[in-house]
């Protein structure tokens, strides 16, 4: 309380912040929260992974993950991940057009996009999955959760099956241009790459399984 009988909300102020655990600098922030993220996806999997325990872990508020990646998807991409680009923008893009053509858009945008990054943003992944057992099945998940949002939006059967086919087809595809290097698919032009494989993902997504 101040002299003249007001009280005062300075020591209020400051002991939230504390509490809060906000940083003077955003990218401190940002960092804090990728290096909890981090920790908590490897010790929880993706979905035991709570936005508020990440930020707790962080010592920051749980709007920063918002703030700075959109959402838990879009945290887990830069954190674990290391993908170039945000996963709820990603899949947005691909649903837009035809169902027909979805493997097409799949396997064009996947390929830019890690071609964009060098191919090394790849690499560091499977180093770390394989490195690391709980990092395979952070990665698991996000797939799951990933191609299932897409088999599921087409309406298809058997979607646990169909999302395992469409990853072993994408990571494949990854190891074979970037970690391996096989040529010519490591340095083959992407929509040679397109028409190739996106036929045998489509049905994965929308065929016939037999």
């Amino acid at each position: 309380m101040s002299h003249d009988g007001r009280v005062s909300t300075t020591d209020n102020t400051e002991t939230t912040a504390r509490r809060r655990g906000r940083r003077p600098a955003g990218q401190d922030t940002r960092t804090a929260l990728i290096e909890a993220a981090r920790t908590v996806f490897a010790e929880n999997g993706y979905d035991g992974a709570t936005v508020r325990a990440i930020a707790t872990r962080a010592g920051v508020d749980a709007a920063m993950v918002n703030h700075w990646f959109g959402s838990k998807e879009g945290l887990f991409a830069q954190a674990v991940l290391k993908l170039p680009f945000d996963p709820l923008e990603l899949l947005e893009i691909l649903r837009d057009g035809p169902d027909d053509e979805l493997a097409e858009r799949i396997v064009r945008t996947f390929i830019t996009r890690w071609d964009s990054a060098g191919g090394g943003v790849f690499v560091a992944l499977i180093r770390s999955v394989t490195g690391h057992e709980q990092a395979g099945h952070v990665l698991r998940d996000f797939f799951q959760k990933f191609f299932t949002a897409l088999i599921s939006s087409v309406g298809a059967d058997n979607p646990e099956l169909r999302m395992t086919l469409c990853a072993s087809q994408m990571v494949g595809m990854g190891m074979v241009r970037y970690v391996a290097k096989f040529e010519p698919l490591a340095t083959e032009d992407v929509e040679v790459i397109v028409r190739a494989v996106a036929p045998n993902l489509q049905r994965y997504l929308t065929g016939d399984l037999g």
